[in-house]
């Protein structure tokens, strides 16, 4: 459930990812607020899917931010294992 609220602030803003969840309602699930569908057990994906297609976000930007790889120093590495 995580990846999804990452998704949601990622594109719409911590802030307003969720205010719209709360108060938006989408057609395809049923007129159903994001959090309504979540709560009655829909399928996260299914909703993210349902409420990028009703705010017509393009669909190269529902997979989420990317998210440049981390430079861990070697001794950091070395450590774990110890």
């Amino acid at each position: 459930m995580s990846h999804f609220w990452r998704l949601m602030e990622d594109e719409l803003g911590e802030g307003y990812a969720h205010t719209l969840a709360r108060g938006h309602a989408v057609h395809a699930l049923r007129d159903r607020t994001v959090i309504q569908a979540l709560e009655d057990g829909v399928d996260p994906r299914t909703v993210w899917e349902a409420l990028c297609e009703d705010l017509q976000i393009p669909p190269e930007r529902r997979l989420g931010r990317d998210v440049a790889p981390v430079d861990v120093p070697r001794r950091v590495i070395d450590s774990i294992g110890d």
